[in-house]
């Protein structure tokens, strides 16, 4: 039986050499994975009281959308600083050379919801680390940070763990 880790594709040297990039594209274009994915995501989180759905750019948004859609909630996407319209809050956080900005809309969340952050792959935990500051920003409460990859070597859920999250992942590659 294929586990959510067969659907991934691997392609060695992207965007650059010595990078194994981990590629979900094929999880997402396969129904069975897809629909296993987002499943076993939902999981750990039966039961439980989700206000909204956060989803990290850019392909959160594809996994978040899915996912609202199951629980019946609300979609906030949170993205690059200038992709959205309108009002919104900011948070730096530090990429492996250099820096980058996260936003979301001022009004996205309101104080005391419930939000479950999604995003495909947890590297070093800077984007979702700046996703959880936005949200708490806000008032909001995390109820578990959600990711179908994580890259243990690179640190990001022990990072997110120390800030107090559950961190729920359906696979890990070993490596960068």
């Amino acid at each position: 039986m294929k586990t959510v880790k067969d659907y991934i594709r691997t392609i060695a040297d992207f965007p650059h050499e010595g990078i194994m990039f981990r590629d979900v594209t094929t999880l997402f274009a396969d129904a069975r994975g897809f629909r296993m994915a987002i499943d076993q995501l939902l999981n750990p989180y039966a039961g439980m009281r989700i206000d909204k759905v956060v989803g990290l750019e850019a392909r959160g948004f594809i996994l978040g959308g899915a996912i609202a859609h199951q629980l019946s909630v609300g979609f906030v996407p949170i993205r690059k600083k200038g992709k959205l319209p309108g009002a919104v809050i900011s948070q730096a956080y530090t990429l492996e050379y250099g820096e980058a900005v996260m936003e979301v809309h001022d009004d996205a969340l309101q104080a005391g919801e419930k939000v479950l952050i999604v995003d495909d792959l947890l590297a070093t935990g800077g984007t979702c680390e700046a996703g959880i500051r936005l949200c708490e920003r806000l008032g909001a409460e995390i109820v578990g940070c959600a990711f179908v990859i994580d890259l243990p070597d690179l640190g990001g859920r022990a990072l997110l763990e120390k800030l107090g999250m559950k961190v729920h992942v359906l696979c890990d590659f070993e490596g960068a």
